[in-house]
């Protein structure tokens, strides 16, 4: 079988020449990009961080409230928060979810109108599929190769690798829920006069609004999932910790600093659950 491996189809090499062109070509791009997303970085991370942690935990159970209308959901999202500050993770916590809240923000920027172009063209999403499972199907720690070449270390690079990886989820369920509009309301609609943007606004989107809410659900949960692996690129958080045990085989720290991820997740699902609200 030499002569098979003889002929080797050169993946790797062609995949390096392409993040080399991209470095060496938009170097000033990738500049602006890394300064945007820091900026935004900081600015949710000074939003969490400056006030009191008591006056930060009552800004999310005033959220849940508005969005689940439910007393024991508040209560658990205000026990939740109030364990980890008992375990002294509120700072790690607090980078954590601006890194979630961060690529939440770019994802569903980005996601979502892709995913109503691509509902109204069906060719588009055909051609976008394979694309969109590579993206998700690639073993995530592939992602910091190109992350640290074009940003280097710390949160930028962890906020990209986390907006490559999650970007499909928001695109899939927007494009589910714009596509999926049942065709009696579109023709109601249109008998009524109503234009492409009229209905896109006032029908599509407002029918859709459960299957953007699940994508943005998962773009939270995705995302808190990268955490572990963003801290191998210099990303704060609650990763750094599950990093450091794992090197000291500190079974206290990281079962310490995992389950705290987990009250984190259960608290953000609870939040964004639109089964929740009655």
């Amino acid at each position: 079988m030499d002569w098979l491996t003889d002929s080797k189809i050169p993946v790797g090499k062609t995949a390096k020449a392409v993040f080399d062109w991209v470095r060496d070509n938009f170097d000033g791009a990738l500049d602006v990009l890394a300064d945007v997303m820091e900026m935004l970085i900081d600015g949710i991370l000074w939003v969490l961080q400056e006030p009191n942690p008591l006056i930060v935990i009552l800004g999310f159970v005033a959220l849940t409230w508005a969005i689940q209308r439910s007393w024991k959901t508040c209560l658990f999202v205000f026990l939740g928060f109030l364990f980890i500050l008992n375990q002294d993770y509120w700072e790690e916590a607090t980078e954590s979810l601006t890194l979630v809240l961060s690529s939440c923000v770019v994802c569903m920027a980005i996601g979502v109108p892709i995913g109503i172009a691509a509902a109204h063209r069906p060719k588009l999403y055909t051609y976008m599929r394979p694309v969109l499972d590579l993206m998700q199907t690639l073993p995530t720690f592939v992602y910091l190769i190109p992350a640290i070449v074009f940003f280097g270390i710390g949160m930028v690079p962890g906020l990209i690798a986390t907006v490559i990886f999650v970007l499909p989820a928001p695109i899939r369920l927007t494009y589910l829920g714009v596509s999926s509009t049942p065709t009696a309301l579109l023709e109601a609609a249109r008998a009524f006069g109503a234009t492409p943007r009229q209905t896109l606004l006032k029908v599509e989107l407002p029918y859709a609004v459960p299957q953007i809410m699940a994508g943005l659900n998962q773009t939270i949960m995705l995302s808190l999932s990268m955490v572990v692996v963003a801290a191998l690129v210099g990303a704060d958080g609650l990763g750094v910790p599950v990093v450091r045990a794992l090197n000291q085989v500190n079974t206290a720290l990281g079962f310490e600093s995992g389950f705290v991820i987990v009250v984190v997740a259960i608290v953000l699902d609870r939040m964004l659950s639109m089964g929740g609200r009655k």
